[in-house]
């Protein structure tokens, strides 16, 4: 009936390039999601601990995710607040329009996104795209996502990478002292893993591991 737009069924007239935007942005959630929050350090960190407990499937990769995901949505709930009242509201009243409402939701993220950024990964891209270093943070803010997000991920997998070899230490020495009593008693063929699981679990019920664990990760980027 129209030759640019498609009818709903008011009979309103709705952009056909503005439902293949709002239908593409839908399916990149989940990848921006995982790639422009903090949800993939959450996760490294969290996997790295439950491998160096020792305990392969407990907690099981559901429950995992479902951690990550709320405590991803606890760490980057300023940035949604920001976001709503700038870019979301304004649209929704039609006081913006839809591009604009986009320009202004990048705003927020990308502050949180360089907050974590290392300099040196940053750069990196920068010198890969041929543009000059900046240092002023508003030249920051200018910078393309398909700058600014790559570098926020190499800094993300490099700290959580690090965070999960400071996890394997402590559970590491429990390991080396089972492992070395069980020789010293000649016990060889008893396997050290099964024998240090409970005194790992005991360390880590006793520290409250949990509450320890979901603080430095909420920490570590507030």
């Amino acid at each position: 009936m129209y030759d640019d737009a498609l009818v709903n069924i008011n009979g309103e007239q709705v952009p056909t390039l503005e439902i293949l935007l709002l239908m593409t942005l839908i399916s990149l959630l989940p990848s921006l999601l995982i790639m422009t929050t903090s949800f993939m350090r959450t996760l490294i960190m969290l996997s790295f601990l439950r491998n160096a407990m020792g305990v392969q499937s407990n907690p099981p990769n559901m429950v995992m995710v479902g951690i990550a995901l709320f405590l991803t949505l606890f760490i980057m709930d300023p940035v949604i607040s920001e976001i709503n009242e700038t870019a979301y509201q304004p649209y929704k009243n039609e006081e913006i329009t839809q591009e604009e409402a986009l320009n202004r939701a990048q705003i927020p993220l990308k502050r949180f996104m360089l907050k974590n950024t290392e300099d040196d990964a940053l750069n990196m891209f920068l010198d890969m795209k041929n543009i000059e270093p900046v240092e002023n943070r508003e030249e920051l803010l200018e910078l393309p996502l398909t700058v600014v997000i790559p570098s926020f991920m190499t800094s993300e997998l490099k700290r959580g990478f690090m965070a999960g070899f400071l996890l394997y230490i402590p559970f590491l020495l429990i390991d080396l002292i089972v492992a070395s009593t069980l020789m010293s008693m000649g016990m060889v063929m008893l396997p050290p893993a099964m024998i240090s699981m409970p005194f790992k679990l005991l360390l880590f019920v006793t520290v409250d591991g949990w509450q320890l664990m979901f603080s430095t990760i909420v920490n570590s980027f507030w």
